[in-house]
């Protein structure tokens, strides 16, 4: 799987023509595709290569990030924009056997995610965040289930849709790709994830 993710950041690498993709967006057109796993392996194969790197987990509603890399879920996005903590309190490391990278996880889960996420608070965090980071990895909700991925969109540098072999229908597909073509930040590819055949993946 390492190599498929250093195909993806290559195809990343390749869009920078214009202007570097630094903060990437990593959305679904439902539940289930196995996103947040494909944004943990991207920021891993970044952090490989030797960059900073930021994960963040803007999942508010199911936030699954915490969990996977055994870290504190209470200090993380919502309460840093709600002014409860720092940005440097709410940084967490995450030490693997060849690499290192920093996540931020949701925080407490909000009763309005939306508006945290479009937020000028969040705004300036991400402004901030640029200056210390060379990567940042967003972790968004489905797109076509809630417009979280679509709150954060305009602050981006690049959106990445992440589809499921035998799961995700072509009309939510499009349906994703619909909603994220009214962002003025492009759409840098599709990931399909699932296939049996580990060369059937492409970007």
């Amino acid at each position: 799987m390492g190599e498929q993710f250093k195909l993806i950041r290559t195809g990343i690498d390749f869009s920078n023509i214009d202007k570097r993709k630094q903060v990437i967006l990593i959305t679904s057109p439902e539940s289930g595709t196995g996103k947040s796993t494909i944004a943990s392996h991207l920021a891993i194969t970044y952090a490989q290569r030797g960059e900073r790197v930021l994960l963040i987990d803007a999942d508010m509603r199911r936030p699954t990030l915490h969990r996977r890399f055994s870290k504190d879920l209470h200090a993380g996005l919502s309460n840093i924009i709600l002014g409860y903590l720092s940005v440097e309190e709410g940084l967490q490391n995450v030490a693997l056997a060849d690499c290192e990278f920093f996540i931020l996880t949701s925080g407490s889960i909000p009763p309005n995610p939306s508006e945290l996420l479009s937020s000028e608070k969040m705004i300036e965090l991400l402004e901030k965040l640029r200056e210390e980071f060379d990567y940042i990895i967003i972790d968004t909700p489905p797109v076509t289930i809630v417009s979280d991925a679509l709150a954060l969109a305009d602050m981006v540098d690049g959106m990445i849709l992440v589809c499921r072999y035998h799961k995700t229908l072509r009309a939510k597909a499009i349906q994703a790709v619909e909603k994220l073509s009214l962002s003025q930040t492009k759409i840098l590819g599709a990931i399909f994830n699932g296939t049996k055949n580990m060369e059937n993946y492409y970007y």
